[in-house]
């Protein structure tokens, strides 16, 4: 298990905790599609995150079972099946998460809303 650095240090520092486990380059979509999903497969989540590659995806995985924020069960019926869920502790991701899709959400809507005002100009 890697064992991450807890900041105790002027405001702010919370908020590099927070990122120093989710800013990983695919952590925060791989949450999401889990919060969508509840329980998913690791084709699965490369089908919903295909700029992802499979060495990436596996290793953002291993970071994120490192960190307790999801599980990884493997299930040794035949032939064997691995699934991934959010943990506990992972699930109090789930507001932070969905903060950031309702956000990004706004910012593409502003971004198309930019884009069509200049190319009436």
């Amino acid at each position: 298990m890697t064992i991450r650095k807890v900041y105790d240090c002027a405001p702010g520092c919370p908020v590099e905790s927070t990122l120093q486990i989710i800013a990983g380059k695919w952590k925060s979509v791989i949450i999401y599609h889990l919060i969508q999903d509840h329980i998913s497969h690791f084709g699965t989540l490369q089908r919903q995150i295909p700029a992802c590659s499979r060495r990436m995806l596996a290793l953002q995985l291993q970071e994120l079972i490192a960190d307790q924020i999801i599980v990884k069960t493997i299930d040794p019926a035949t032939p064997l099946k691995t699934t991934y869920q959010l943990s506990a502790f992972g699930k109090t991701l789930t507001p932070v998460i969905m903060a950031m899709a309702t956000w990004g959400s706004t910012y593409n809507q502003h971004q198309t809303a930019d884009d069509s005002h200049q190319s009436k100009r």
